[in-house]
């Protein structure tokens, strides 16, 4: 079980490692391709610059001191057009030839005639091209223009090789390339981008893909190269990477390749062109279309005869699946023009509904809010209602305990009146039956009595009054001034003050019958209520109405 434990994570294991560089080169070629379509957008900027060091070349050609630095002059034009433009590389030939015949020097002469082979093998003139080679006596090559002449001589035969219909034919040029770059590899020296890429392409012949990627990946790693060295370097990793399985890292390298030819104004390359037929089998058409018309206008511009023909067997093909592809995408855009119209009038339908229904809402808002605002009115109505009501309810009950206690209290009184008249009419009767009419006479016309039961009656209204509104004195004492206020000389005892706003808060607001209630005249309480109202801490319109509203309950 245990084993059987480990063998599933030690798998799970490998198949994340397995994911993440699969995740990891799908962004590398990603970004490659990114940067690609920048370069193309950007071609016309590194072509201007190939453009500007021609004409500075050109314009130097005029300033040489002799023959030979004009020989040199017209090599560095020749190399800046090799790839470039073929005609114009091959016109500095002619003239480079006609110089080193003019000068008579021996080795400037095959150099001059093997740069003429070496154009006309761009162009696909093999035959010339050997012919101009084979006149050309090894032995009189110089050792350091050898590497040179192996090169062109194995270039050559590699071609002929390559698009040779006869297969003893295809053989024999095999060999002679296999024999030219053994030469070439002895005569290069080990390290050199030439004796690399030259002994990469050996291993890869010989099917030792691995270790040709090896000796490319060491050499990128420790040396420095310009952009063409790159494309040339990633053209032969391409390959080796293909023929190992790995298409993600040959469409990488293809992508390097590709943007390096293109930043150094190549014109005459491979790699844009294998990479569109690479993405034309993936299925990406448009990007295929792209490259390889772009391969086709440079082989054009630049007059590689070979580099054309090649293209021209696939970009058919691709040509004829970019306009179908372009037709189905006509197709699908009128279909989807169909649909988005049909979508545009049933957005238009929706819309003219859902305005009418916002319209209606609208309305039915406004109603709502016009009902909402009336139901408020009538509810504030309804509350000020219920306020009334309660608080007449309130003064009821309040007058109803007012008239019970009274009711009471004169009840009371009156019994005790009664009581008090019996007595004093029976204490007459007794001086009466005993002739004492003097001290009935001296009785009658003293008023201590009626002063006395005045004071009672005071008191006992005093009384009752506190009783039902204990809080009277100090609730009064609110409604005026801080200095104005009123103290009682003695407790439960109210003053003339007290006892006029004490009628008025039992609802007895006429100043006749509160007149009559304390024995004084009318405008002794006139002026008793308008001094009061002078000491209100308030409006003093206001008082009495306040003193109404002492001891009564709020809601």
């Amino acid at each position: 079980m245990n084993k059987e434990i480990i063998i599933r994570n030690f798998l799970l294991l490998i198949l994340s490692f397995y994911t993440m560089n699969i995740y990891a080169a799908n962004a590398a070629t990603d970004s490659l391709m990114n940067e690609l379509h920048t370069t193309i957008r950007n071609r016309h900027i590194y072509e201007q610059r190939k453009e500007d060091r021609l004409t500075e070349l050109r314009k130097n050609l005029p300033n040489v001191r002799d023959d030979y630095e004009l020989f040199d002059a017209l090599g560095a034009l020749l190399d800046e057009y090799r790839s470039y433009n073929t005609d114009s590389a091959f016109a500095y030939c002619r003239r480079r030839v006609a110089l080193a015949d003019r000068i008579g020097d021996r080795t400037l002469i095959a150099n001059a005639q093997m740069n003429m082979a070496n154009v006309l093998g761009s162009t696909g003139m093999y035959k010339e091209a050997i012919e101009i080679m084979d006149a050309i006596p090894e032995d009189s090559v110089p050792d350091y223009l050898k590497p040179y002449y192996y090169y062109i001589m194995r270039t050559v035969y590699s071609n002929l090789a390559d698009y040779s219909i006869r297969q003893e034919d295809k053989e024999r040029y095999r060999r002679l390339d296999i024999e030219y770059q053994d030469s070439l590899l002895r005569h290069n020296p080990p390290g050199s981008l030439s004796y690399v890429v030259n002994y990469a392409d050996m291993l890869n012949k010989r099917g030792d893909y691995r270790q040709a990627i090896g000796v490319l990946e060491s050499y990128l790693t420790e040396n420095e190269y310009t952009i063409h060295d790159r494309a040339i370097c990633a053209y032969t990793l391409a390959y080796s990477y293909e023929k190992v399985g790995d298409t993600e890292k040959f469409k990488e390298n293809l992508l390097i390749s590709s943007i390096a030819d293109l930043q150094a104004s190549v014109r005459e390359y491979i790699s844009l062109r294998l990479l569109g037929v690479f993405l034309y089998k993936e299925g990406d058409i448009e990007n295929a279309y792209e490259f390889l018309s772009i391969s086709m206008d440079d082989a054009r511009k630049c007059n590689a005869r070979l580099r054309v023909l090649e293209i021209n067997d696939i970009f058919p093909i691709v040509n004829e699946a970019y306009v179908r592809t372009i037709e189905e995408q006509k197709s699908r855009q009128r279909v989807m023009i169909v649909v988005i119209s049909l979508l545009v009038v049933f957005l238009l339908l929706a819309v003219m509904w859902v305005y009418r229904q916002k319209n209606k809402t609208v309305l039915a808002h406004q109603e709502t809010k016009e009902v909402n605002n009336r139901l408020k009115l009538l509810n504030e109505e309804l509350v000020e209602f219920n306020h009334k009501l309660t608080e007449a309810n309130h003064s009821i009950a309040e007058n109803s305990q007012i008239k019970e206690e009274y009711i009471a209290q004169f009840m009371d009184q009156c019994s005790l009146y009664i009581e008090k008249n019996d007595a004093y009419r029976k204490s007459l009767n007794k001086l009466l039956n005993a002739g004492k009419i003097d001290e009935i006479r001296k009785m009658l016309k003293s008023t201590d009595v009626m002063e006395e039961e005045l004071k009672a009656f005071y008191r006992n209204f005093d009384s009752t009054f506190l009783k039902l509104f204990p809080t009277f004195v100090d609730d009064f004492n609110e409604l005026l001034a801080p200095g104005e206020r009123i103290v009682l000389k003695k407790e439960g005892q109210l003053n003339t003050e007290l006892r006029i706003f004490a009628l008025i808060r039992l609802g007895i607001t006429d100043s006749v019958k509160i007149a009559q209630f304390l024995r004084y005249s009318v405008t002794t309480i006139y002026n008793y209520r308008t001094k009061t109202r002078n000491k209100a801490l308030g409006d003093r319109g206001q008082l009495e109405e306040m003193v109404m509203k002492i001891g009564r309950q709020t809601v």
